[in-house]
C-alpha cells in the first residue's frame, strides 16, 4: 500500500468514524456535551495546577504585613488555615464529601490567613483607611479603590437608638499575595472594627493548565460522544441513549448558565486582583449533585451504546 493511499484512508477514518455525530438529536447534544466536558476537564486541570501555589502566609509573614499596614492596632491572634482550600474552615476530608454534594459545595473555597481587632476604633475609620492606603502604596502594593457601604447598628435589642455606620472594603495585591481588609466605624465592644485576610493569587500554571485541559477534554468528549451517537444509529436503543444524554447535558449546563452571569456581575461590581477559580464559573462544587446525576446518566448511556451491537446480533440469530 502506497503512502498516497494511506493518507486518504486515514482521513476517511477520522471523518466517518471519529469526526462526526450521527444525525437527529445527536447533532445538538454531542457538541454541547463535548464543550462542557472540555470545561469540566479544564477546571480539574486548573485545580491540580493550584497545587503549585505557595502556602498561605504563615504567622511570621502575616505579622510583618499587619504591623506594616495597620500600626497601632491590636489584631490579636493570627489564624492560619489548615490547607490551601477548605470547607467551613477545615481541610477537605472524605467525611466532608457529603457536605459538598448535599447543598454546601459553595463552602469549598480558597483559605486565608486572618486576624481581627475588636471594640471601638482608636481613631476614625477614615483615618485607618488613609494610613493603610499610604503604607500599602509606599511598600509596593497595588491598591484598588476602596468600596464604602453604609449600614445601621443598634445599641440594644429593640434598636431604640439606631446608629449609622460605614464599612470600607480595602483590597491590595503585591506579588502573589492579596490583602482584603474590612474597616468599620462601629463602636460596640464585642464587634469587629478591623478584620484582615491574606491569601495567595492563582499561581502562573493555572491558566495554561486550564486552557490545555479544556482543549483536550473537548476533543475527547467529541470523540466519545460522537462514537456513541453513531453506535446506536438505526438501533432500538437510540431513543433511550439520546434521552439520557439530553438529560446529562441539561444537568451539566444549567449550573453554568446560572453561575457564570452572576460571577461576571460580581467581578464587574467589586475590585478583584484575581479571578474566581475556574470551577466556580461552572457552578461547581456548589451544585455538584446535578453534575453527579448527569454523569450517571451519561455513563448509563455509554453502557447501553456499548451493548447495542451485541443486542442486534442476538436478535438476528434468533430470527
Amino acid at each position: 500500500m502506497t503512502e498516497t493511499s494511506v493518507v486518504p484512508r486515514f482521513r476517511r477514518l477520522l471523518r466517518h468514524r471519529l469526526g462526526r455525530p450521527a444525525g437527529g438529536a445527536a447533532i445538538a447534544w454531542v457538541p454541547l456535551a463535548a464543550v462542557i466536558c472540555g470545561l469540566f476537564t479544564g477546571a480539574l486541570a486548573s485545580r491540580a495546577a493550584w497545587e503549585t501555589s505557595r502556602p498561605q502566609p504563615d504567622r511570621a509573614e502575616a505579622s510583618a504585613i499587619l504591623a506594616e499596614v495597620f500600626p497601632g492596632h491590636d489584631l490579636g491572634d493570627i489564624d492560619t488555615p489548615p490547607a490551601l482550600f477548605v470547607v467551613y474552615g477545615h481541610a477537605l476530608r472524605l467525611k466532608t464529601v457529603k457536605t459538598l454534594v448535599l447543598g454546601d459545595g459553595g463552602e469549598y473555597q480558597e483559605s486565608a490567613t486572618g486576624a481581627a481587632a475588636f471594640g471601638a476604633p482608636p481613631v476614625p475609620a477614615e483615618q485607618i483607611v488613609a494610613v493603610a492606603r499610604e503604607r500599602l502604596t509606599g511598600t509596593g502594593w497595588r491598591v484598588y479603590d476602596p468600596q464604602v457601604t453604609e449600614g445601621i447598628t443598634c445599641g440594644d435589642k429593640v434598636c431604640a437608638t439606631p446608629r449609622a455606620i460605614t464599612n470600607t472594603a480595602l483590597v491590595a495585591r503585591r506579588g502573589d499575595t492579596i490583602l482584603n481588609a474590612s474597616i468599620s466605624s462601629q463602636t460596640a465592644a464585642e464587634a469587629t472594627y478591623l478584620s484582615v485576610e491574606l491569601h495567595r493569587a492563582p499561581p502562573p500554571a493555572v491558566v495554561p493548565a486550564g486552557v490545555l485541559g479544556t482543549l483536550l477534554g473537548a476533543v475527547a468528549g467529541w470523540l466519545v460522544f460522537g462514537w456513541t451517537s453513531r453506535r446506536v444509529e438505526g438501533r432500538r436503543r437510540r431513543g433511550t441513549v439520546n434521552v439520557l444524554f439530553g438529560v446529562a447535558v441539561v444537568l451539566w449546563w444549567l449550573p453554568v448558565l446560572l453561575a457564570a452571569p452572576q460571577l461576571l456581575w460580581h467581578h464587574l461590581g467589586e475590585p478583584h486582583p484575581a479571578w474566581h477559580p475556574f470551577w466556580e464559573w461552572l457552578g461547581q462544587p456548589a451544585v455538584s449533585l446535578l453534575f453527579l446525576v448527569g454523569a450517571g446518566c451519561a455513563l448509563l448511556a455509554l453502557g447501553l451504546a456499548a451493548g447495542a451491537r451485541r443486542d442486534t446480533t442476538a436478535e438476528a440469530s434468533v430470527g
